[in-house]
């Protein structure tokens, strides 16, 4: 008989409830023991939700109050000095999430190529490991009370290693002796809670092109670990994409069990033979999109593991945890028949997995399906890209523009207060005219630049009141894109988004910007920044048709995006920034596949500027990404002015573009506008004096490191008015 495994499961709320529960508690109006309500509610309605669609394999210690990632941190004991000092461990757990007023935030980054964002642990030469499981533990206990026999989910070792900051420039490798005897400690302390214990650790690190290294210390790791009790069963998980040399390894290391994905990575049957007599823990179920599994395909796909492996040694899993897409369709009253009965959400999928399995043990074949059959393809958007080269750009441009040394501008949006989102979402119920939203929005854009006038700033916008999401927002003015009410999407800590679901052929229905651009435009003699989100990251930040390729989706909404562009400058926008926030989030794991990837993604960034004079400056934006290893491709964007997220990463990130003698402006991030804490003027002086010590003044933009849309009006002021100070100095 076979058996269903569920990877992990979302951890925010069907209706978002630890969101609010969490940011009720920072803000003061509640206290943490309504959190820990909250948390204990939510995982005994995942569990019980996945017990009654018969999973066989249901996790614990997948969920967290903030991230995993932070969690696997804490329960080591890698605690970052200037935290140690915070005696309630509560407090210290989100002050290293957050920062607070006397400490910056830890690192924060995406998960491989997922719109997740963990925080990067912070190890030095120095540190000693002090092993705490007490989180693990109660819920375990709290699973077991409820007839559930849980999994146990962990970061594997040497995911956690790659993905930590040696802050004092330590090797890495240096420190995988004591981490993984860290982790034996952990084993061994979990080993006392009972018989035949399974113990999930993640590793999708090697679904990335490593260096050989890698390989060996995984079949270090896994010897060690795999002997630490007789009580545990160790399960070793894979996703994202193949990984073929990790499975050579785990095939013959004391385990119980190897998990691959087969959505993202069908190159993994090439891997089978060297599973040997581990249970293959089999990923079917999609969990990164939104579509109905097609149980034709899936059904074949079963088949062909099962010629390589006894199909009495496989479960039927989903392809990697389901946090990845929205909870569940039920809660979708509005979406179109049509669209509605092409989606699938955590909750369905379980329903998909339990479908399968029925079927796979019946062995009843299904029929083949509509899905199943390829789309017709589309048509080139016809946008060539034909300005001139950057040095003539530049010209044209300070002649129009006559900017100061250090030009000072925002990322784009500004802090979107209560009363505005009642504006847009009465607006949108249709209980306020059309007249009464436009004069309401208009109000907000003329305070946002009499804001920013006062300051001092050189290049403002508008605002983006009138936006929910960069992405959402454009998805709804063009075609092919529909929008679900409650498919919300954890992105950080307790920061939700709700992804369009591209379903059908893109085009542009009417302007997706113009109007409230150009109203802003005419309140002030400064340049005003035209803001667009580029079709890489809508690509990437949206749930995309999967039945044709993913780069004739991109030249499509470029083309739309180009359209917009054209139309704002014959507005006289000089400044339009078209932000690519997402592009290295799509980047594959695999070397061999990224070549095609930066080629459409090249391609349609630049299609969607290709409608651009040169005197016409455009901007883009990239934010939490190692740039090293695409700095060329960053170039051949060939965008006037990149902003980038360097606050929590110091200047390391600055330094590539420097090595790579890199010819167009720049502007680093110079605070970190996830923390609510505001860096004093030194602060900043001193970031800007280090980012002279690696660009040229002339190169030099300064700006936050991101949008200001989730801060407040006070502390945005603040931050801003030391921001403007700090560049006085610096001028």
């Amino acid at each position: 008989m076979s058996q269903t495994y569920v990877t992990g499961f979302p951890r925010i709320g069907e209706k978002r409830e630890l969101k609010f529960a969490l940011e009720a508690y920072w803000a003061g109006n509640s206290d943490f023991e309504t959190v820990k309500r909250v948390a204990k509610t939510l995982r005994e309605r995942h569990w019980n939700y996945q017990k009654e669609r018969h999973v066989d394999f249901i996790s614990c210690n997948d969920f967290s109050l903030y991230d995993t990632m932070l969690d696997t941190a804490v329960m080591l004991g890698a605690i970052p000095p200037r935290f140690q000092g915070i005696e309630d461990k509560t407090e210290r757990y989100f002050a290293m999430a957050r920062g607070d007023a006397q400490r910056s935030a830890m690192e924060m980054t995406k998960w491989f190529n997922t719109n997740y964002h963990y925080i990067v642990p912070e190890i030095h030469a120095h540190m000693a490991f002090k092993v705490d499981i007490s989180k693990i533990v109660d819920e375990y206990i709290e699973a077991k009370a409820l007839g559930i026999d849980p999994k146990i989910n962990l970061i594997g070792p040497l995911t956690f290693l790659a993905l930590c900051n040696p802050v004092d420039g330590s090797d890495l490798f240096g420190f995988f002796d004591d981490v993984v005897e860290a982790y034996a400690k952990v084993l061994q302390a979990i080993s006392s809670l009972g018989e035949n214990i399974i113990v999930q650790f993640d590793e999708p690190l090697f679904a990335k092109t490593l260096e050989p290294k890698f390989l060996s210390l995984l079949r270090i790791a896994y010897e060690r670990l795999g002997t630490v009790s007789r009580h545990l069963k160790i399960a070793v998980i894979t996703y994202f994409d193949r990984a073929n040399e990790a499975v050579e390894i785990l095939g013959n290391c004391p385990i119980w069990a190897i998990g691959l994905d087969f959505v993202y990575g069908e190159e993994n049957l090439e891997a089978l033979l060297h599973v040997n007599d581990k249970m293959l823990i089999a990923g079917l179920i999609d969990g990164r999109n939104v579509w109905k599994n097609d149980a034709f395909k899936t059904y074949a796909l079963l088949e062909k593991i099962s010629e390589k492996v006894d199909a009495k040694n496989i479960i039927l899993s989903t392809s990697c945890s389901l946090l990845h897409v929205p909870f569940s369709t039920k809660f979708e009253e509005k979406l179109a028949p049509e669209v509605k009965s092409r989606l699938s959400f955590a909750l369905e999928k379980l329903e998909e997995l339990e479908q399968i399995n029925t079927l796979w043990e019946k062995r009843e074949k299904p029929e083949i399906s509509a899905c199943t059959q390829k789309a017709p393809s589309v048509k080139s958007s016809g946008i060539f890209y034909t300005r001139s080269a950057y040095a003539t750009r530049f010209a044209l441009q300070q002649k129009a523009l006559n900017l100061p040394l250090f030009p000072t501008t925002t990322i784009g949006s500004f802090p979107q207060t209560k009363e505005t989102r009642a504006v847009r979402n009465a607006y949108k119920k249709g209980e306020i005219t059309r007249e009464a939203y436009e004069t309401s929005l208009k109000a907000s854009i003329k305070e946002c630049v009499e804001f920013q006038e006062e300051l001092g700033l050189d290049v403002l916008v508008h605002g983006e009141f009138e936006r929910n999401d960069m992405v959402e927002y454009f998805g709804e003015l063009l075609e092919g894109f529909a929008f679900s009410q409650n498919g919300w999407v954890q992105s950080y800590g307790s920061r939700c988004v709700k992804p369009p679901l591209l379903y059908g052929h893109v085009s542009r229905k009417q302007p997706l910007s113009v109007d409230w651009t150009v109203y802003a435009q005419s309140l002030t003699d400064k340049p005003m920044k035209g803001m667009l989100t580029g079709p890489v990251t809508i690509l990437n930040w949206s749930f995309v048709r999967d039945d044709i390729p993913k780069s004739e989706v991109a030249y499509e909404v470029a083309t739309a995006i180009a359209e917009e562009v054209d139309e704002l400058q014959r507005h006289d926008i000089k400044i339009i920034q078209v932000d690519e926030a997402a592009f290295k989030e799509g980047y594959p794991l695999r070397a061999e596949k990224i070549k095609a990837y930066e080629k459409w993604a090249v391609e349609s960034f630049k299609a969607s500027v290709g409608t651009a004079w040169d005197q016409t400056q455009i901007h883009t934006h990239m934010c939490y990404s190692n740039f090293n290893d695409i700095i060329d491709t960053i170039e051949r964007m060939d965008a006037d002015v990149i902003t980038i997220e360097t606050s929590r990463s110091g200047n390391k990130l600055l330094k590539v573009f420097q090595k790579a003698n890199y010819k167009a402006q720049i502007g680093p991030g110079v605070y970190d506008i996830h923390s609510p804490r505001v860096p004093s003027v030194e602060e900043m002086s001193e970031q800007i004096k280090a980012f002279l010590q690696v660009l040229p003044k002339e190169q030099l933009w300064i700006n936050p490191d991101c949008g200001l849309k989730t801060r407040g009006w006070s502390e945005t002021k603040a931050a801003l008015t030391n921001m403007i100070k700090a560049v006085h100095l610096a001028r």
